[in-house]
């Protein structure tokens, strides 16, 4: 039998003719995962080794999931949907996409879900494009300082704790103070603005609802629809029921949809309610990720959670279209506690804090806003010249109030002086109260405000000061141009101050009837002393 013999270079020859001649056809590389474990909305899969982070991964079911721990032999993914199909030994793979969301002007007037899916069963939504959730913040060069007001129609807040668009103020304070309201209030409060059609005055507003009720989300939805405010608003839903992820992605959906018109040079409004949600969901997320906990169990780095999204707020400069986005986050405080952790980081990243007390909340203050520790940052830059000038001393006087009237509760007697403050104090306070879905507009705040701080309400009964304030406002639009002047001008001119004091004057005659003394209904009317009675007295003997 002849040996059988091999010559090396002929199968390398063979070899070389054979790759340089296939055609591999339609094959091409794919790399497929499969899943180890699958639990409480974490699904662990090995596999995938060219995955980035934060790509979207599709499993056998279509769910999708989020590739968040990219450890050396398997990869960390939260799941993105009902993850009850998801199974061990299931292939999972890549898209080769960064999550982000749908975005565009169709958007307004709808509700979707965190990945921009609609949820309002009124058909789906054409975008205009797509922009990444884990989008990088403007940079310094970027911006520009923060100097246009944005309305919220409170008065207590445009003339104590002024917000200008751009700026991100913190809503803070406990569970039933009037957090949400107060949110959905400055929502409203850009009615005229929209339909003005002038779209340097125009806010497009986000409402991004982070694990709320269902009926809650609805009951907001509602109210928007009922005040015309839908029109010009999108809500970004993630309900309680929803799982973990959409809840931690919920605030980086409503900023990437503000982000597209805040580059398109447009005004936007974002309300994330609430972002004490979205860290307790970041936790849950981080520790079935087998993250190591910190302080009260957070993660390490739940700071730069709310740091990298709050940032996304700006005003950004004219070479970039001078578009805004302001931000309205709010925290949910326990036991009016501020200095909790997530509380204080939010405080330190933000512009300023509106602090809603429960104990003014319950004492029928409403807003509730407690200014001694209520601060905005940006200040007066972010009002107009007429609010800046009837509103210097409110502050201030709403201060001594307070200390007042504490100091008054165990002061038998009171000076001349300290009297007057309480006389006034109070009227402001009263002054300052304001009924949910009634934003004031910026004229009629500035003649109510004027009106307070200059004395016209202190001899006003307190019960009578809202109803003063109401009659007196509805004089100044029906018999004065005042209001008119003060909102075309922005300021207050020596013959607007003028016009003020003769309308406020001729009111008070007809509010009080003339040459009577000042009282209100429901109060007893008193006759004059004669001149007999005058520093008289009389004393009576009885006998026992």
């Amino acid at each position: 039998m002849a040996e059988l013999t091999i010559n090396a270079d002929d199968v390398r020859n063979a070899l070389t003719d054979f790759a340089a001649s296939y055609d591999p056809g339609s094959a091409e590389r794919v790399e497929v995962g499969r899943v180890t474990t699958a639990s409480d909305g974490i699904a662990k899969v090995e596999g995938l080794p060219s995955v980035m982070a934060n790509e979207l991964l599709r499993f056998e079911d279509g769910t999708l999931g989020l590739a968040q721990n990219l450890d050396t032999r398997d990869i960390g993914v939260v799941v993105l949907g009902d993850f009850a199909g998801i199974e061990e030994g299931q292939e999972v793979h890549r898209t080769g996409e960064i999550l982000s969301v749908p975005v565009g002007d169709n958007f307004l007037g709808r509700v979707v879900d965190p990945l921009g899916q609609p949820i309002d069963d009124l058909g789906d939504i054409v975008p205009e494009g797509r922009r990444p959730l884990e989008l990088q913040a403007p940079g310094v060069t970027q911006r520009q300082s923060v100097g246009e007001p944005m309305q919220t129609g409170m008065k207590a807040i445009d003339a104590m704790i002024p917000v200008g668009r751009g700026q991100r103020q913190l809503i803070i304070g406990d569970r039933q103070t009037g957090k949400t309201a107060l949110a959905v209030d400055t929502i409203i409060n850009q009615k005229d603005n929209w339909a003005s059609g002038d779209v340097t005055k125009q806010v497009r507003c986000i409402y991004v609802a982070i694990g709320q009720k269902a009926s809650t989300i609805a009951a907001v939805r509602q109210s928007l629809e009922e005040h015309g405010a839908m029109e010009y608003t999108t809500i970004v839903a993630s309900p309680a029921s929803d799982p973990a992820g959409f809840k931690y992605l919920a605030p980086y959906a409503g900023s990437a949809i503000g982000q597209h018109w805040m580059y398109g040079g447009k005004h936007v409004l974002v309300v994330f309610d609430d972002l004490s949600k979205q860290a307790e969901a970041y936790r849950a997320v981080s520790l079935l990720l087998r993250r190591p906990p910190g302080r009260e169990a957070y993660p390490g780095d739940v700071f730069y959670l709310h740091s990298r999204l709050l940032e996304r707020c700006a005003k950004l400069s004219d070479e970039l279209g001078a578009g805004s986005m302001t931000g309205l986050p709010i925290i949910e405080t326990k036991a009016n506690d501020v200095s909790a952790y997530i509380p204080t980081n939010v405080i330190s990243i933000t512009d300023g804090q509106i602090f809603l007390q429960s104990d003014l909340f319950n004492a029928n203050q409403r807003p509730a806003v407690d200014v001694g520790i209520s601060v905005s940052r940006v200040g007066g830059s972010a009002q107009t010249k007429a609010m800046k000038k009837v509103s210097g001393t409110l502050k201030l006087e709403l201060a001594q109030y307070r200390d007042m009237q504490a100091f008054a509760m165990f002061a038998s007697d009171l000076d001349a002086a300290t009297k007057q403050q309480l006389t006034r104090g109070a009227r402001l306070m009263e002054l300052l109260k304001q009924g949910q879905y009634a934003p004031y507009p910026v004229a009629e705040q500035v003649a109510s405000v004027w009106a307070g701080t200059n004395g016209h309400l202190d001899a006003v009964p307190v019960e009578d000061v809202r109803r003063f304030e109401k009659e007196f406002l509805e004089y100044l639009r029906n018999r004065t141009d005042v209001l008119t002047t003060i909102t075309q001008t922005g300021k207050l001119e020596e013959s607007t101050f003028e016009a003020l004091n003769t309308g406020i004057e001729d009111f008070k005659q007809g509010f009080f009837g003339q040459g009577e003394q000042l009282v209100g209904p429901g109060h007893e009317e008193h006759d004059a002393l004669g001149e007999e009675n005058v520093d008289q007295e009389k004393i009576v003997k009885q006998k026992r």
